[in-house]
């Protein structure tokens, strides 16, 4: 601490104190409390069906995101109508008004989920249960939970690029934390990994139709995984400040999904939509959270082997160990998640829905490929597997690329 301090004195930088304002914490409250909606009404459809619009989940769904466009709007304001000149300055004008490209982000997201709600009344009304997670009014609460999420994570971004000084990085270690470097900029770096946590998590919920645990021996679960988490992970750990981002951003997704899984499985719950073909007395938890740990602590450790430059040479490395260690920690973690030894409330095994009705499918991997024992399956998954392995050098490309913008974000 004292070394980094005089480290910083040297450079005659002034010490200024960097309070994060009261609308950062709306917003990533608002997006924590959109998520946790979100999983939660994912678990109400499968426990007790469709019985009301006003269930709780919706609510605590509507509250974040009133909550993050309300809050937004009146930052929007203050800055037209009484913000200084460096708030102007750091501002984006819209039809007249200024206020922070987050906060725009975060207004139009409020909008499309408000939009979204009378959407998914009628739609349910005349369709009755979703039968897929993404139906067209869910796309659009998806585009509007995205926006919140997004604009959180601009806004903290913002806050906390113009926080942290450039002169930190010339002392930082290798397993320092934040708040030895810059006691006064370890609250933005805690809310912007915050909200890249719950974006990861996000991406997590809207891909669960293929995230089962009886997937996890396919390549199309590889497939999938490939296109959506690298580049959260890589963007979020390029833009950060602190000693291993993307495993923290990994660790935030665990923990707000295991929470989650924790607490639904207290609250009891009765179906109410024909078919009921497994009866059931508590909530459906979601399954097990993804061991995402494990390749964003590669990424970290790639990410500062390699370093800024050579991002093509980076994003193959990436890609690679990215599938690799995922394989290696979910390929033998799946088969423990079906057998006897997970059916407890810490792994919540083999719990499903009130209309899945029972069966050896619960505890067995769908070969989703066609994938059937011998050498041939083998072949075609090594095949899908190196299909994986580009698409997430694509994606960690992206990511590479988004979150050099990012570090770049001021307004």
């Amino acid at each position: 601490m004292a070394a980094a301090t005089a480290s910083l004195q040297t450079t005659g930088s002034p010490r200024t104190t960097h309070h994060a304002p009261w609308h950062l914490y709306c917003v990533v409250l608002g997006s924590i409390s959109v998520i946790g909606g979100l999983i939660w009404d994912i678990s109400w459809h499968r426990s007790i069906g469709r019985d009301t619009f006003w269930t709780p989940a919706h609510l605590a769904i509507y509250f974040g995101g009133i909550l993050a466009g309300l809050s937004s709007g009146w930052l929007v304001l203050k800055t037209t109508f009484a913000g200084t000149s460096e708030e102007c300055g750091a501002s984006v004008p819209f039809w007249g008004f200024r206020g922070p490209l987050g906060a725009w982000v975060c207004i139009w997201g409020a909008f499309a989920m408000l939009t979204s709600a009378p959407f998914d009344n009628w739609w349910h009304d005349a369709y009755g249960l979703d039968v897929t997670i993404l139906s067209p009014p869910h796309a659009v609460l998806g585009m509007g939970i995205l926006g919140i999420q997004l604009g959180a994570l601009l806004m903290t971004l913002a806050a906390n690029n113009a926080g942290f000084r450039s002169q930190v990085s010339g002392v930082r270690g290798l397993f320092e934390k934040p708040w030895h470097l810059a006691p006064d900029t370890w609250h933005l770096q805690a809310l912007y990994l915050l909200a890249a946590g719950v974006l990861l998590t996000m991406h997590a919920v809207m891909t669960m139709e293929y995230n089962f645990t009886n997937q996890m021996h396919s390549a199309r679960f590889y497939q999938v995984a490939a296109v959506v988490f690298p580049a959260v992970l890589v963007a979020g750990a390029r833009a950060a400040k602190v000693r291993f981002p993307a495993t923290t951003i990994a660790a935030i997704y665990m923990g707000l999904m295991l929470v989650m899984i924790w607490l639904l499985q207290l609250f009891p719950a009765e179906p109410k939509l024909a078919p009921i073909t497994h009866p059931l007395s508590r909530m459906v938890p979601p399954h097990f959270p993804l061991l995402l740990v494990v390749p964003a602590l590669g990424i970290d450790l790639l990410m500062r082997w390699i370093g800024d430059r050579r991002d093509w040479r980076l994003s193959i490395l990436l890609g690679a160990g990215f599938v690799i260690l995922l394989l290696g920690s979910q390929w033998y973690f799946s088969e423990f998640l079906l057998s006897t030894l997970a059916r407890n409330p810490v792994f919540a095994a083999g719990q499903w829905g009130y209309n899945e009705g029972p069966g050896d499918w619960y505890y067995r991997f769908w070969a989703l490929d066609g994938f059937a024992d011998g050498d041939y399956s083998r072949v075609l998954l090594a095949r899908g597997l190196a299909v994986a392995v580009l698409i997430a050098t694509a994606s960690s490309r992206v990511g590479l690329w988004a979150g050099r913008w990012m570090a770049r974000v001021r307004r």
